[in-house]
């Protein structure tokens, strides 16, 4: 019966450091996003679309000429 309850006790305590491990790691992500600068923020707002014209994917699509 001890033991059971040894062990509850230490899952509580894995449990609550879990979660402020989690926090911790949420909570930073948020500081340093809300202290982005203008710049970076415009900058990650458009990185999928840095250029304008997109890369061809495949060698074919570069050279191929209509017939």
């Amino acid at each position: 019966m001890f033991q059971r309850l040894v062990f509850e006790h230490s899952a509580a305590l894995f449990t609550i450091a879990a979660f402020i491990t989690a926090a911790s790691i949420y909570g930073a992500i948020g500081w340093r996003a809300i202290r982005m600068k203008r710049s970076q923020i415009e900058h990650f707002a458009h990185l999928p679309f840095a250029s304008e014209k997109p890369v061809a994917r495949h060698a074919h699509e570069t050279t191929h000429t209509p017939a």
